[in-house]
């Protein structure tokens, strides 16, 4: 077992210090000369040169071994050892077995060997450079330190292997022709352990190793590294970087062979996709040239089409994948290939971006083909649902029904209308199309068929004007009847309107034109309100009244009986009966409590202390017979000339009206006592 260390585990003389441990178990002197042989090929010279004192742990072992022990270290290590100390076990061997005496022999051996307690050992090495065995105080773990020797000697061993490797490819590629190089690459192109997997190794090894340093021990003792473990850093550090090297250039060798047979394929594929294009490709398009007579037909020939270009398809996919590989080529910027990559994705990019405009040029013109065909059916449709409803004769329902009607004809020709400049627009794109159709003929002669299609084209847009024409004249005569229906139906309708609006103000006089007012004031603008009420009411009725004689104007003209205008005068003037009696009856109950208020408050406002203001008590008799007959006329209906009769608002309202009335009547009956007796009443009584 060895414990290295920089500044832990030096003997005085700054020599390192090797343990020998024996154990009760046979020991086998060949394993330990063979195990020294190695410890001692790990310190560096300048660390050699300074001694070694050796420490035998003979504690658990025999006599006999531990002297045997001593004189092999003779011929291992001789000019290394300084001093070797045989720690003793605490009961010490038989004199008897002890007589060869180590320090006699010192100059046959060629060091000093002591023998000493454990406990004494500390006489001759500072307790800090000892570990925790021998009394001493310096941290070391020895399987720790045996897995990192291990690493680093696999590590050496892999990285020495695989630099080997490199260079051999490395070199090889180096000499010779083109198909030597490629020769000695495909020999030795794999390496036989992955470059990365030692390379990350030799990292996490020198990780380790640097970070030792830092570190502190379990006791929390600082504890530095050991002289093997600084001489490993160098050598981990110097691999690490023949290893970078290497492999660098391996990895340069690997994309020169890995681009050379991308290019090669690349070559490849660009011809097959340029000869079916310029082949097979364009045979098909030349035999496409129709447009079709229908919608059927277009999309017939679209699905054709559709079928041609799913087979360009899968060579534009080729294209699309080879111009992304010319691209990351072109990216990676060997001039030796620039020329060749660029003459390739040139050439690859015009055949290809030709077939492509070939074909969307042959799609665009079959959409337009089909859009035209598409919107002359859709015309032609309306073109004859417009003629079927006018073909239908007019049967007037009502005013709304008529209206609509009249709305739905306006926008079928206005549909129409819209339809054909569409169909001529339509016709128009798809002749321009037609006439640009030479430039992908290939040079053969298509004149004849694009005739063909104009004339079809020509002769659909001049029969669709032709009939559109027919219905628009039928359209003229049709609306002007119709719109005089639509008059005739919305004059009955206004005017049943108004009939509708002088019952709904019937019906506000009666329910809300209630109250009487508090006093003559109040009572005079309820007064003034009710008028201008009343004038709205006889417009309304005007109104009506015009608008019905408008209606028999019409039935004149169109010759036909209206339905609803002979009940709806009768209706219009048993509502002005009814509104005229009650409006009189509002008038007149206003006017009562006009005076009622009137003749009350100047009572009431007189000064008592003036009785002769009040010589004649007719004045008190006669406001309280306006007030008994204002309250008598509240509870009287108001009674139609067809003999029916009603209420203005509810009892609840009538009795309020009438409980004002009252108060003011108890006002004034307590004012004519007053006077009656002028002299002035006692509290007590």
């Amino acid at each position: 077992l060895l414990f290295l260390s920089e500044t832990g585990g030096k003997d005085r003389r700054s020599g390192l210090i090797l343990t020998i441990p024996l154990c009760l178990e046979q020991t086998s002197m060949d394993e330990l000369s063979v195990t020294l042989d190695y410890l001692l090929s790990i310190p560096s010279e300048k660390c050699k040169a300074r001694g070694f004192t050796v420490i035998v742990d003979g504690r658990k072992s025999q006599w006999n071994v531990v002297k045997t022990v001593v004189l092999m270290l003779q011929n291992v290590v001789p000019a290394e050892v300084s001093l070797v100390c045989v720690v003793k076990p605490d009961e010490f061997w038989d004199k008897k077995v002890t007589h060869f005496c180590f320090w006699k022999e010192k100059d046959r051996l060629g060091f000093e060997v002591i023998l000493v307690s454990a406990n004494k050992l500390t006489r001759y090495i500072e307790p800090c450079q000892l570990t925790e065995d021998f009394g001493g105080t310096l941290t070391y773990d020895h399987m720790d330190w045996l897995n990192k020797r291990l690493v680093f000697e696999k590590f050496t061993k892999e990285s020495t292997s695989l630099l080997d490797e490199l260079a051999l490819i490395n070199n090889g590629s180096d000499k010779g022709t083109q198909q030597e190089r490629e020769r000695s690459i495909d020999l030795n192109f794999l390496p036989s352990v992955d470059p990365e997997t030692v390379l990350q190794t030799g990292h996490e090894l020198l990780s380790e190793l640097q970070q030792r340093r830092f570190n502190g021990s379990d006791g929390g003792v600082s504890w530095s590294p050991m002289d093997d473990e600084l001489l490993a850093q160098p050598q981990v550090m110097k691999l690490l970087d023949s290893l970078r090297e290497q492999y660098t250039r391996y990895q340069e060798v690997c994309r020169q062979r890995s681009k050379r047979t991308q290019l090669e394929e690349i070559q490849q594929k660009v011809m097959q996709v340029v000869n079916w294009l310029e082949g097979p490709g364009s045979e098909q398009l030349r035999t496409q040239w129709g447009i079709g007579d229908s919608i059927r037909a277009s999309q017939a020939l679209q699905q054709k089409h559709e079928e041609i270009e799913s087979q360009h398809s899968e060579w534009f996919a080729v294209y699309v994948e080879l111009n992304q590989q010319i691209a990351a080529l072109l990216n990676a910027g060997d001039e030796e290939d620039l020329v060749e990559l660029k003459a390739l994705q040139q050439q690859l990019s015009d055949v290809c971006y030709r077939q492509a405009s070939q074909l969307e040029f042959r799609q665009n013109l079959l959409q337009a083909a089909l859009e035209f065909h598409s919107v002359a059916q859709d015309l032609s449709q309306q073109l004859d649902g417009l003629l079927g409803m006018l073909c239908v004769d007019v049967a007037p329902a009502d005013g709304a029904s008529i209206q609509q009607t009249l709305k739905l004809l306006e926008e079928k020709l206005k549909s129409v209308d819209l339809g054909l400049q569409g169909l001529r627009e339509k016709g128009q794109s798809l002749l321009d199309q037609i006439s640009n159709q030479a430039s992908w003929a290939y040079g053969k002669d298509v004149t004849i068929e694009n005739k063909e299609n104009v004339d079809h084209i020509q002769g659909v847009m001049e029969d669709m004007q032709l009939r559109k024409q027919r219905c628009e004249d039928m359209v003229d005569v049709r609306r002007l009847k119709m719109l005089q229906m639509v008059q005739l139906f919305k004059c009955e309708e206004d005017a049943a309107q108004a009939v509708e609006w002088l019952s709904e103000l019937l019906d506000a006089l009666l329910k809300t034109h209630i109250r009487l007012g508090d006093d003559a004031q109040e009572t005079k603008v309820l007064l003034e309100k009710h008028r201008k009420f009343v004038d709205v009411a006889q417009s309304t009725y005007d109104y009506g009244r015009q608008l019905l004689q408008a209606t028999v104007v019409l039935c004149q003209s169109l010759r036909c009986t209206s339905r609803s205008s002979g009940d709806t005068l009768p209706r219009l003037n048993r509502v002005w009966k009814q509104f005229t009696v009650t409006s009189e009856e509002r008038v007149h109950r206003l006017e009562t409590a006009v005076a009622f208020h009137s003749s009350a408050e100047k009572i009431l406002q007189e000064c008592p202390e003036q009785p002769e203001a009040f010589n004649e008590m007719e004045q008190f008799d006669e406001i309280e017979a306006v007030g008994k007959s204002l309250l008598d006329r509240l509870t009287v209906p108001v009674v139609y000339p067809d003999g029916s009769e009603q209420y203005f608002g509810s009892p609840s309202d009538m009795a309020s009206a009438a409980e004002h009335i009252r108060e003011k009547m108890k006002l004034v009956s307590l004012k004519k006592q007053q006077l009656r007796q002028p002299e002035a009443t006692t509290p007590e009584s």
